[in-house]
């Protein structure tokens, strides 16, 4: 175990000294997992969903640093289908964010050019959050600048069955042979088809210290670069965004190739 503890540091020191370097690549597609809110409260002894406010904040900042970065899309994990089992005040807070939310910082994102676009099952949100959603869509559709892409009542899983049944729907009404399914006509019927060209993720990263990807954009981050941030979600600033596109900037991907 010692070795390992001793590896790891090593890595944490190099992700330290690691700088961005303006002129380098830019990841085009940023997902990130935005965990940590309400171990952030926690640890300041506040209720969770102070954290969730908190979040919101980082949101507002790592999403004009990612556009004035040259970031094509940036999708964030705002609420997952299993995210209905927390306690219900918790539940009926998240749902009132993308409100106060949208209401504050669309104004923003039309000077910085940033078109909103949401994936998940939207119509089960309830009728104020889906409202918000919709009209933040609207109000935006026409700007021309980076995608921030929410995904909200999103689960990988359940996304690839909805995708699976829809190709069988062609299936069956003739429309298509099996022979026809092919990657990107599987990719046509994901949540994130309205990306085009920036449907899959470059640069997935993950907050709080948590190494797994619970269950988000499963096709998407088939051949990403993952990142995990030590801090909690309302500490990862711009500069803790910067430098982990400094360590993406370092690294070399072959797709499988050499």
């Amino acid at each position: 175990m010692n070795w390992l503890f001793k590896k790891r540091n090593q890595k944490e020191k190099e992700i330290t000294a690691v700088s961005f370097n303006a002129d380098e690549k830019i990841p085009q597609h940023i997902a990130i997992i935005m965990d940590g809110n309400g171990r952030w409260a926690q640890n300041k002894f506040m209720p969770r969903i102070a954290g969730h406010k908190e979040g919101m904040n980082t949101v507002k900042k790592v999403t004009k640093r990612a556009s004035q970065m040259g970031v094509k899309v940036l999708s964030l994990y705002a609420f997952s289908t299993e995210n209905w089992k927390r306690p219900d005040d918790e539940v009926s807070f998240l749902m009132q964010l993308p409100v106060d939310f949208f209401d504050t910082f669309v104004p923003e994102l039309m000077e910085q050019n940033v078109q909103v676009q949401v994936m998940g099952f939207i119509e089960q949100l309830p009728k104020h959050t889906r409202n918000a959603v919709e009209k933040a869509i609207a109000d935006t559709k026409e700007n021309t600048g980076m995608v921030l892409n929410f995904a909200l009542n999103y689960g990988g899983r359940s996304e690839l069955i909805e995708a699976s049944k829809a190709i069988a729907e062609k299936v069956k009404a003739g429309e298509i042979e099996v022979e026809d399914i092919t990657e990107s006509l599987f990719e046509e019927s994901l949540m994130t088809h309205a990306l085009k060209d920036y449907q899959n993720v470059d640069f997935m990263i993950r907050t709080s210290g948590e190494e797994r990807i619970s269950n988000f954009m499963l096709w998407q981050n088939a051949y990403s670069e993952f990142y995990f941030s030590q801090e909690l979600w309302p500490d990862f600033n711009e500069q803790a965004l910067e430098q982990a596109i400094g360590v993406y900037q370092k690294r070399h991907r072959r797709f499988g190739g050499l």
